[in-house]
């Protein structure tokens, strides 16, 4: 399954440079670094959020692409603060598939699909990024400036460290 044309069009359309990197199909943000040997926060992970706002405020409930490292959880409670909301929850199933993304595949390109990109701030400090791109077996590589640019975002503290057997960097590919 490689990464759809909607992506790679948008990218190019915005002359954003970015390299298509092909991986035995993974599922998670942790797999792929595991899998390429990346360090954690290099590589993003992405997940949908819905978000609902108190009548108050003017702004309507929505969907946001939250994007932290692959070493980390996204935080909830700080989002929910950050944005004054009144509850922020992973948006349901069915809106992934209205939108032909499955589960994993989310890229943080959040303007696609008339979203907001929730961009953790750690990931700045990275030069440039990994991030799933809607398929299993390719992933992009692209500066993170440029995701800035074409997206702008909010960033701010969204994930905290994940603590257990996940937190650790992933091992280093044996040389042959």
């Amino acid at each position: 399954m490689s990464i759809p044309k909607k992506y790679l069009n948008h990218l190019q359309k915005n002359k954003i440079s970015f390299e298509i990197v092909p991986h035995k199909k993974v599922y998670t943000a942790y797999d792929l670094a595991q899998t390429l040997g990346e360090k954690l926060d290099g590589v993003v992970k992405s997940l949908l959020l819905q978000i609902h706002f108190p009548k108050i405020t003017k702004k309507k409930p929505g969907y946001y692409v939250v994007a932290v490292p692959a070493g980390m959880q996204v935080d909830f409670n700080q989002i929910k603060k950050e944005l004054k909301a009144l509850k922020v929850e992973l948006a349901p199933e069915r809106v992934m598939k209205r939108l032909k993304i499955e589960p994993g595949t989310l890229p943080p390109i959040a303007s696609i699909h008339e979203f907001e990109l929730l961009l953790d701030k750690s990931l700045m400090r990275a030069k440039n990024i990994l991030m799933r791109a809607g398929s299993l077996t390719e992933s992009l590589r692209m500066n993170v400036k440029d995701l800035h640019k074409i997206e702008a975002p909010l960033v701010g503290i969204f994930g905290k460290k994940m603590s257990g057997k996940k937190c650790c960097q992933p091992k280093k590919k044996k040389k042959k």
